[in-house]
């Protein structure tokens, strides 16, 4: 496995092959992204992860999705999002549960999701049971020997870094998305590492712009076209000792979407070699 190896995020659904997308870009490792808990069957975990050692690419975790509504903005996001909504925590707790079955017979380390807009106020009503059910999930990837990682974005990383204090397991880590720190207008990723830095266990390689309005996400946008400050981000994660998957996330479709992550992975791949050696 090389330090910080780059990949890219490949969808995954029932009877697709997630590998070919990520051997398009000459790549070798890998997050799939699922959000269809009712296609985590074991007999798809195992053929996944045959179909992996074929294809020669290394899966670095699982991006597990949740049924029921989720609106990506600021207002109805606090109420739709991760499990932090009690109407639907319950049922979206099982479905992790399962995608974390489904991903430690797939051979992934972790599984990864928004956990919705954590509270700012650790005495806020809706916190205290979201870190119980925080716990309960990763409770459960423990006894699977896979870790639970937070998506970052819908919190700022002070309350991040508390939660995960709260719950105290230790197989808890982050996904550092650099351009959801921004969109959400919580945080600079490069500064948030001073905060969580020790629990970041891989990235989303992905750019974008802070929020003009309080109702709307900022803009993704290709990497290095936003306002992710890439050089300083990777002198600081070399810093923190960081030896994990930077894995390439662009919110696009089409041919627009190959040319983006074509860019990016020869981009990163020059920046991390030059980091590095120096």
């Amino acid at each position: 496995m090389a330090a910080m190896e780059v990949g890219v995020i490949t969808s995954l659904t029932a009877d697709n092959d997630p590998f070919a997308h990520v051997g398009e870009f000459g790549l070798r490792t890998c997050q799939l992204c699922n959000w269809n808990p009712a296609t985590w069957s074991a007999a798809r975990a195992k053929a996944v992860k045959a179909m992996a050692k074929r294809a020669g690419v290394r899966i670095a975790a699982v991006w597990a999705g949740y049924s029921g509504p989720a609106v990506w903005n600021f207002i109805d996001g606090p109420s739709t999002l991760g499990l932090v909504p009690g109407r639907y925590r319950k049922k979206r707790v099982a479905e992790l549960k399962k995608g974390a079955d489904f991903a430690a017979l797939a051979g992934a380390p972790a599984i990864i999701t928004h956990v919705g807009f954590i509270p700012e106020n650790p005495g806020d009503k809706l916190y205290a049971p979201t870190v119980d059910a925080l716990a309960d999930v990763a409770g459960h990837c423990k006894k699977r020997g896979i870790g639970f990682w937070f998506e970052t974005g819908q919190e700022t990383p002070v309350t991040l870094l508390r939660t995960i204090q709260d719950i105290g397991l230790p197989n808890l880590g982050i996904n550092l998305d650099t351009a959801n720190c921004i969109l959400y207008g919580k945080a600079n990723p490069v500064d948030s590492l001073d905060v969580f830095g020790e629990y970041v266990r891989n990235l989303h390689a992905k750019d974008g712009f802070y929020p003009t309005d309080g109702r709307a996400l900022g803009k993704e946008a290709a990497l290095g076209q936003g306002k992710v400050e890439w050089p300083r981000l990777f002198r600081r994660l070399k810093e923190l000792k960081f030896t994990g998957e930077v894995v390439i996330e662009r919110e696009i479709s089409g041919p627009q979407q190959a040319k983006d992550i074509r860019k990016a992975v020869s981009y990163l791949r020059g920046l991390i070699a030059r980091v590095q050696a120096g």
